[in-house]
């Protein structure tokens, strides 16, 4: 029991921190949609913020409704982890590893949205003029 709690924060607690370390560095070092590449045609830091959830889904809702939305159904997800984590036996570490960075990465997001009502996303992937959608290390966690 002992050794699933221990992998789990220890998965948890630095991940968090990471996120939260690059995304200040990046609010604080850049100007929002300023980009600096890092290899030129495929890889740049580029300091966005998306309102919305992944692929800006949501961006376009009214931003009371966006806000309590996305950080209820983050809360519950948040908490569905902790339950199933709590009621668990044993489980692989594999399955524990996965839903601590989950939940690292939803409490990422999660902060920012309390903090700024948006999200801070800066790696910014592409080959020329086609580009994922920008993401930050917690939705690299989530994913």
């Amino acid at each position: 029991m002992l050794k699933k709690y221990s992998l789990f924060f220890l998965t948890v607690v630095p991940v968090l921190l990471i996120d939260q370390i690059t995304k200040t560095l990046v609010h604080t070092r850049m100007a929002l949609y300023e980009s600096r590449p890092v290899i030129e045609g495929f890889f740049s830091l580029t300091y966005i913020r998306n309102p919305g959830a992944a692929f800006g889904f949501l961006a376009g809702a009214a931003p009371l409704y966006r806000s309590l939305f996305l950080i209820a159904v983050t809360l519950v997800a948040m908490t569905l982890i902790l339950l199933y984590l709590g009621k668990s036996r044993k489980e692989p570490p594999l399955l524990i590893f996965s839903l601590a960075l989950i939940l690292s990465g939803a409490a990422g997001n999660l902060i920012d949205r309390i903090r700024f009502g948006e999200v801070i996303d800066f790696l910014d992937l592409y080959i020329g003029a086609y580009h994922w959608p920008a993401f930050n290390v917690a939705d690299s966690a989530i994913s």
